[in-house]
């Protein structure tokens, strides 16, 4: 009986759970880590209810011997029978294993395939390309508007795909994991560079000059990380990190001359992936040499990502996965169900003229107008801003982030001032709009007490340079010092006059 048929008899635990709602798992066994992520909530973006890796290295001895060492196999086999229970254990309704190069090229990985299938799991070893797709799929889930070239570097190759317009073409997969390419290193100074283009030159791949360059993949992540320390990135969310084409040399330069024991203290890079850091890093730097990129940005979302993308009808694939998530988030965490939309609607008339960019940051702040409401009232601004700033979003820049963050600041108390923290990460002028937001939005939550009824008989809109609330007769009895007061403070954040019709 495989591990899915024991689920398929296993009752469900208790949940509350909609229509989409699903808990799916994946078993990612890669050529250096083994990992187990559980999802739940809505498809197009589930949330992670579960994560947990084993370094087990299968493609640690690939280089040398092209066979999976009997200890990794061992550590291996063992992090999949630990998974495989935990799926059991948290009834998982689907449960997809996946292996890549290491599996795929070792000369004894079908023995690891029949072990792993003696435990109940089924794995799909991936070919190269569609290990790339994988990737470049799940680039596009966190990323939708991404337009370069992706590159996902693992440990035992390193995927290249064109993405552009929502779509891929051109996955290639080289052999060019961070298990494989001390090898290549140790043969001189331009061994890799000449390896790298022959590859791209065997492989067909077309000159795309000048494009940003995604990065994916554990060892890369921990080069950006490394890069946002010595920058003093104020935002400590790698998602949509970006650098500039000459950081990966500058990188490379401080990892040759850092010592040993300061580099095993960089708290995000873990002690089995250390090794392959300098390996990456030359990498990285003869890619962007040779691709010219315009600049690198890194995504979060990957294969596991990917291959659940892969799965979804159109209709749920093409929705905006910021907007899906902060309504799912503002109606488990707010008092009034469908209330974001409401206000949305309410004070659009406002900012007739944003760009729809700007748009979708507004309304995925009203959307979340109303997380911060069980917070102390003295904490709220503060809650808010935590909440936007580093909430697990995709889609959504740093600029964005921040923008978000800045709306949800006012709404919830922070008044007409930037939040300091944010003043580095956005342009003033969107910082500026977005305080206007959080008013508007802060000046409607009370104007209407959550209903509905209000919003109906009332609008706020802007008339020869004046910031007008507009009052039907049978609410006119709802305006008061506190509607004036907020009414006030936002004509003073867009500087303008305000005055109250009925």
């Amino acid at each position: 009986m495989t591990l899915l048929d024991r689920l398929a008899r296993r009752p469900m635990q208790p949940m509350l759970r909609g229509p989409q709602f699903r808990r799916t798992a994946i078993i990612d066994i890669g050529s250096n880590s083994i990992r187990l992520v559980v999802y739940d909530g809505p498809r197009r973006i589930p949330f992670t209810l579960f994560n947990e890796k084993v370094m087990a290295g299968l493609g640690a001895d690939m280089g040398r011997t092209g066979r999976i060492s009997d200890q990794a196999m061992a550590r291996g086999i063992a992090a999949l029978a630990r998974f495989a229970r935990l799926c059991t254990e948290m009834a998982v309704d689907q449960l997809t294993c996946v292996a890549t190069a290491a599996v795929r090229d070792a000369s004894n990985g079908a023995e690891f395939i029949a072990q792993a299938l003696d435990i109940g799991l089924d794995v799909r070893v991936l070919s190269g390309e569609e290990e790339g797709r994988a990737s470049a799929h799940g680039l596009l889930s966190g990323m939708p508007d991404a337009d370069g070239i992706m590159g996902d570097l693992g440990g035992g190759s390193l995927e290249l795909v064109r993405v552009t317009g929502g779509r891929i073409s051109g996955a290639v997969s080289l052999p060019l994991g961070v298990f494989r390419i001390g090898e290549i290193r140790r043969k001189g100074k331009k061994a890799l560079a000449q390896r790298l283009d022959a590859l791209l030159a065997e492989q067909g791949v077309e000159s795309t000059l000048g494009l940003p360059f995604y990065l994916i993949g554990g060892s890369w992540r921990a080069l950006a990380r490394l890069d946002m320390q010595l920058t003093d990135y104020s935002l400590p969310i790698l998602h949509h990190y970006e650098m500039t084409p000459d950081r990966p040399a500058a990188l490379l330069q401080w990892i040759e001359r850092a010592q040993k024991t300061h580099l095993k203290a960089l708290p995000f890079v873990s002690g089995a992936r250390l090794p392959g850091l300098p390996d990456a890093a030359h990498l990285l730097c003869a890619i962007v040499e040779r691709l010219r990129s315009s600049h690198l940005t890194v995504s979060a979302f990957g294969l596991r990502e990917g291959l659940l993308f892969e799965e979804l009808p159109d209709e749920i694939a093409a929705e905006d996965p910021l907007l899906v998530a902060a309504r799912v988030e503002g109606e488990a965490q707010g008092r009034f169900i469908g209330h974001g939309d409401q206000i949305s609607g309410w004070i659009a008339p406002l900012f007739a003229d944003d760009s729809p960019q700007w748009s979708r940051i507004r309304l995925a702040a009203c959307l979340l107008a109303d997380v911060g409401w069980r917070a102390n009232p003295e904490f709220r601004a503060e809650r808010g801003l935590e909440f936007a700033l580093h909430g697990n979003w995709v889609g959504i820049s740093a600029a964005e982030r921040a923008a978000l963050a800045q709306a949800l600041y006012a709404n919830f108390g922070g008044g007409t001032g930037i939040a300091p923290a944010l003043q580095p990460l956005a342009p003033i002028e969107m910082l500026r709009r977005a305080t206007q937001w959080g008013l508007a939005i802060r000046l409607c939550q009370r104007l209407s007490g959550g209903a509905e009824g209000p919003l109906e008989g009332s609008a706020v809109l802007l008339q020869e340079g004046t910031l007008i609330l507009r009052l039907a007769t049978d609410y006119a009895s709802l305006a008061g010092e506190a509607i004036e007061r907020r009414l006030r403070q936002l004509g003073q954040a867009m500087g303008v006059p305000y005055q109250i019709e009925s």
